[in-house]
């Protein structure tokens, strides 16, 4: 199973791809983008909210063996451990 890195602004490298969680409505909803080059804005794919297993799916199947897959929890979201582990 991948692991999961919990976000901390600073942390992440170009090339590591970030899950955003937060709350709509009852919903827990989320999007991914990688992180590019500070110059640049990161790339959010593919740019409208989707559910968390959709989420981990697009990421799982963009990230490279050498980088992270970051995750960012929004106000009032608590990691669910049916979504794999959260290293800290």
């Amino acid at each position: 199973m991948t692991p999961y890195h919990r976000y901390s602004q600073g942390q992440e490298n170009e090339g590591d791809l970030v899950i955003k969680f937060y709350r709509s409505g009852e919903e827990i909803r989320g999007y991914v983008r990688k992180v590019v080059a500070s110059k640049d804005d990161d790339a959010v794919f593919p740019g409208e909210e989707m559910s968390p297993a959709a989420a981990f799916e697009i990421a799982r199947s963009h990230v490279r063996d050498d980088h992270l897959i970051l995750i960012e929890l929004a106000e009032g979201v608590e990691w669910d451990r049916a979504w794999g582990d959260l290293v800290v």
